[in-house]
């Protein structure tokens, strides 16, 4: 992939965070996805690359969202595979709540797995971590491979859930060890980079939560030096022949390398609410101001991107050139 694609990736997810960020704490979900969709597509649409999008919202009659099988680029360039969540944490920006993101991630075409929109039972930790756990394994038995990676007591240990009641059992066994947990409501993305960062002061997530959501953390992990695993986690007989379908198995533990195959993937995301890692989308009269990071694991390399953004001159927040 071409090394300018990264800074082209961060316009795509400033853009729908600029738009999704107008509904923050209005209580309508649906317009902020919409509102950050669409702004992705405008964005995608002047960036020179083939990309068809494997990770999304749904199929092509659920449109407008980002559909699997959706072309996007403008048909020169790199051939790309686009995993996307538009607006992760659709409900966190309608409730004016923490971390929700607006992120994509890529990669080379075929080397990242057609996840179907679904639940997926997945562990991500950073690079200390890299190789210690494992997703067969206790809770407890993680618990105590990560502490003893970072040097620490497993009573120092923080662990991330999402808390649904799927994860209760998760949650008990964690405390039960003696971890501290620390849940969160909405967004597994945020929830799995965050491990990577020693300021955020999460060690391990884990739980049963999104499976495109896994797909798009295990790029970022990657990028990152981190660990990452899932298996996906059906819950009736349609969701077994989906899979079945789209060629993946539900009994299979994925690797972080078997969910973004190749050395070379990108992963963009902007805050559209703060977070641990982000500060949200801020409109100070004439302009705003947006915080992204995009990453490349071909170099390791991680940036920080403070961007303002003149109202006056792009109005609608989006500038297709």
């Amino acid at each position: 992939m071409e090394r300018s694609l990264s800074m082209e990736l961060v316009r795509v997810t400033e853009a729908a965070a600029l738009q999704s960020a107008k509904w923050v704490g209005k209580g309508l979900k649906e317009a902020a996805d919409d509102a950050a969709t669409e702004a992705m597509r405008t964005v995608f649409d002047t960036i020179p690359m083939n990309g068809e999008v494997v990770i999304g919202e749904g199929e092509i009659d659920e449109a407008p969202m980002l559909y699997i099988g959706e072309k996007l680029g403008t048909k020169e360039g790199p051939d790309i595979d686009i995993a996307v969540d538009p607006l992760e944490g659709t409900s966190i920006v309608a409730m004016g709540g923490w971390n929700a993101l607006t992120v994509l991630a890529v990669a080379d075409k075929g080397n990242l797995l057609h996840a179907p929109d679904m639940y997926m039972d997945k562990i991500a930790v950073g690079p200390e971590c890299r190789g210690v756990v494992d997703l067969d394994h206790t809770v407890a038995e993680n618990l105590h491979a990560v502490a003893k990676a970072k040097g620490k007591g497993i009573t120092d240990v923080t662990v991330t859930i999402i808390n649904r009641p799927r994860n209760q059992e998760y949650i008990d066994a964690a405390r039960a060890a003696g971890a501290r947990v620390k849940l969160f409501e909405n967004g597994d993305v945020a929830g799995a980079i965050n491990t990577c960062f020693d300021w955020t002061g999460v060690d391990l997530m884990l739980g049963i939560g999104g499976a495109p959501e896994g797909v798009i953390s295990a790029v970022g992990i990657k990028c990152l030096g981190g660990d990452f695993q899932g298996r996906l986690y059906p819950v009736n007989e349609d969701e077994v022949a989906r899979c079945k379908i789209m060629g993946v198995d539900v009994k299979k533990k994925y690797l972080r390398d078997e969910m973004v195959k190749g050395d070379d993937s990108i992963f963009a995301a902007t805050a559209v609410t703060d977070g641990e890692m982000m500060k949200g989308v801020q409109f100070k009269g004439s302009y705003a101001e947006t915080s992204s990071m995009v990453m490349r694991a071909k170099s390791g390399t991680v940036r920080f991107i403070n961007g303002r953004h003149s109202l006056k001159k792009k109005p609608n927040m989006v500038m297709e050139s």
